[in-house]
């Protein structure tokens, strides 16, 4: 076991919520209190177990033995998906009131950059269930099977490889509409060939950028691929139907300069107003 420290307060309970409510079948599983999934690092598949630790500001780390000599990657990525190296205080001081609720909320990310920009891809203006359920019948379609001691983990995530093989049809067989599939093979073919980087990416920014490049991915894609595939923490999704909600009859410039209080941490602050229901902005009550 290893223990990966934060910097409290830390909301587990609404981290663990938001992973569970996306989280594909065979792929991922837990509870209340636990989250497993499997994962390939430097091409050695596995799986790993995370889960908070009474007492202490720590989440514990379980990792398959065959992780082993991988671990050093593999805490690196837990510790990206699960934000542990955010400083709650120094977000609170920049969203002031907007966090008030929520001090321990973190960025909910990924340890592998391919899966989380399909899964980008696949929740185009679709509903979070259904993104889930096109993943999952991605994921266990074309998924290796993979031996674990838990159950409903027994999938690995398709590789860019694997999805550059597939065609329109195959992926509309799933439900996915075929511009979509056309979009989605595209990319695959981009990361499998080493044109496209999703999984080392130093520079969020920059990934981004590249992203907006690829066939079929417009800015909130991109954004929201690099707030959860590389921990961007300055990213505000002015076009998403909820923030627009919340600024009930702004336009996105005026949107865009209200939301520039809240740098460096725009993400965290989408993150909030997602969930802050009856928040209404500064001078509009």
């Amino acid at each position: 076991m290893t223990l990966l420290p934060y910097i409290p307060p830390y909301d587990w309970a609404l981290v663990n919520g938001f992973l569970r409510t996306r989280a594909i079948a065979g792929v991922e599983s837990g509870d209340a209190h636990h989250y497993r999934r499997t994962l390939v690092v430097n091409g050695v598949p596995g799986c790993c177990h995370i889960s908070p630790v009474p007492g202490e500001a720590a989440l514990a780390l379980r990792i398959s033995p065959s992780l082993h000599p991988q671990r050093q990657e593999v805490v690196r990525r837990v510790r990206r998906q699960w934000d542990l190296d955010a400083d709650p205080q120094a977000i609170a001081a920049v969203l002031g009131p907007l966090a008030a609720d929520r001090p321990g909320l973190r960025l909910a990310g990924s340890v592998q950059g391919y899966e989380q920009t399909v899964r980008g891809m696949l929740g185009q203006l679709v509903s979070v269930k259904m993104a889930a359920t096109l993943t999952e019948r991605l994921a266990a379609r074309w998924g290796d099977r993979l031996e674990t001691p838990h159950d409903g983990l027994s999938v690995l995530f398709p590789a860019a490889e694997t999805v550059a093989r597939l065609t329109v049809d195959d992926l509309r067989s799933i439900g996915v509409q075929a511009r979509r599939s056309a979009c989605l093979i595209a990319l695959s073919q981009a990361v499998a060939d080493g044109a496209l980087e999703v999984d080392a990416v130093p520079d969020a920014e920059q990934g981004m950028r590249q992203l907006l490049a690829q066939p079929g991915i417009g800015p909130w894609t991109a954004s929201y691929i690099g707030m959860r595939a590389w921990a961007a923490r300055d990213v505000f999704l002015t076009s998403d139907y909820l923030i627009k909600q919340r600024f009930p009859g702004m336009t996105p410039g005026q949107i865009t300069r209200y939301a520039a209080r809240w740098q460096p941490f725009r993400s965290y602050a989408t993150l909030h107003l997602w969930l802050a229901a009856d928040w209404v902005p500064e001078g509009s009550a």
